[in-house]
């Protein structure tokens, strides 16, 4: 699947999760720049993800990600 058809997929995923369809996120998106995105909400974040792309992630995967684009990059690897 081509990466921009990820980022396409976890935009939606984004907006769902935070209940905000107007979201725009890019791959530098970090949580400082969406004031909703807590650690609660990350879990709700990355299961919705693991859901749609029928993933899982190791938890040393998901310490080593620093903003959306690495989300994206890793999806890519895993699909």
């Amino acid at each position: 699947m081509d990466k921009g058809v990820i980022q396409e997929k976890i935009q939606e995923i984004f907006r769902d999760v935070f209940d905000m369809q107007e979201l725009v996120i890019c791959r530098e998106t970090t949580a400082s720049d969406i004031q909703e995105w807590d650690s609660l909400m990350h879990i709700s974040l990355v299961s919705a993800i693991e859901k749609y792309f029928k993933v899982k992630f190791a938890l040393g995967e998901l310490q080593d990600l620093k903003n959306v684009g690495d989300m994206i990059d890793l999806v890519s690897t895993k699909i």
